[in-house]
């Protein structure tokens, strides 16, 4: 059996891993490097954890995501995941902390609760005038991106994949099970799998009822001086509380203070608005005051724009007509079920049962 996948983001690279570890054929088209820094899988690291607010479905399936990256860590022989734990705090009755702490513990996972004080006394960024509560679980931290991006597709070459970068694709023959190439060059194979993110919609226009694009970015700063061994020792903060949607990555060996808001996104197009506007990344950065205080010493050192695919109700995609399926994930939460994505996708290749990769990705049990 031979297998297209295109787009060598998260689920891409993942499905061209599952898929060869069974034996397939893989060819794996990316668009530019892999690493690429406009993928959304393309930056420095990403949140794993399970707390999942309302879409309990999502927290049940942590477990299995975790046995998926163990499994990629065996392959690569590194692991590529910090486990700082995770940290919610709640400014305002309703917010998203509070609905994410409502989660786990209705899901009857262990949090450590505590009281403004407790918060600042025990993670000192935080300013415990502005929060009702923090909480704690140790079960979340950070993926490594880029690293992750390298290893596979190393093991993917040393495995006998075809792996080939600057390789964009511009159209597609579902019947066919065929993918032309900007260069003209046209690939066949049994199937073809599009993981191409926010590129999905361009290749496939019909998606566009049921994606929509969206552009984002998030900020890297530079801490107080005081405060730098806190962030470095800290958690991952899932939720600042309030209204922005707002989380924070701590860094970790190898990477940075990372700031992301929800708040922070509008409609379009992959490739527009990909260069950074000036000021952008201090915008970012002052919606985190409240729930942190003297935001304004936070020193900026970079901004990173992203481009996601959204669903309506914020669970993954699937879609198989004739030789073809696309997978996406719904905003930045996809990067964390990323290996497991891939396995639901390649088994669902093999057997041709894709109905049973589809229910597990929608999440809806």
């Amino acid at each position: 059996m031979s297998v297209i996948v295109v787009g060598a983001g998260v689920s891409g690279f993942s499905t061209a891993w599952a898929l060869t570890k069974r034996g397939v054929s893989v060819t794996l088209l990316e668009q530019g490097p892999i690493p690429n820094p406009l993928s959304a899988s393309g930056d420095q690291h990403r949140i794993i954890r399970r707390a999942y607010g309302g879409q309990g479905g999502y927290q049940r399936r942590i477990g299995d995501a975790y046995a998926a990256w163990d499994e990629i860590w065996a392959d690569l022989g590194q692991k590529h995941l910090v486990d700082t734990g995770f940290l919610l705090l709640s400014q305002i009755p309703g917010d998203e902390g509070e609905t994410y702490l409502t989660g786990l513990k209705e899901g009857g996972y262990p949090v450590d609760e505590m009281t403004p004080a407790e918060t600042a006394a025990r993670f000192p960024f935080v300013d415990p005038a502005t929060i009702r509560y923090g909480a704690f679980s140790a079960e979340g931290g950070v993926l490594l991106c880029q690293k992750i991006a390298g290893g596979i597709r190393d093991w993917l070459v040393n495995a006998g994949a075809h792996v080939r970068e600057n390789a964009k694709v511009t159209s597609i023959d579902a019947a066919g099970g065929s993918v032309t190439l900007e260069s003209g060059e046209t690939l066949s194979a049994d199937h073809v799998v599009v993981a191409a993110g926010a590129w999905a919609p361009d290749l496939l226009p019909g998606l566009t009822r049921e994606l929509t694009t969206y552009r984002t970015a998030v900020v890297y700063l530079e801490p107080p001086a005081d405060l730098k061994s806190a962030w470095e020792n800290g958690p991952t903060i899932l939720d600042v509380g309030g209204t922005v949607d707002g989380y924070v990555l701590p860094p970790v060996p190898g990477t940075g203070l990372k700031f992301g808001a929800g708040v922070h996104k509008y409609k379009s197009g992959p490739n527009d608005g990909r260069v950074a506007k000036d000021g952008e990344g201090e915008v970012i950065r002052n919606l985190f005051s409240p729930p942190f205080a003297r935001i304004e010493e936070y020193k900026v050192t970079d901004v990173v724009t992203c481009a996601y695919t959204f669903t309506s109700d914020e669970h993954f995609f699937m879609k198989t007509e004739d030789r073809l399926s696309v997978v996406s994930a719904c905003s930045g939460h996809g990067y964390k079920f990323g290996a497991v994505v891939g396995q639901k996708v390649a088994e669902g290749v093999i057997s041709g049962d894709f109905d049973t990769a589809r229910v597990w990705l929608e999440a809806r049990d």
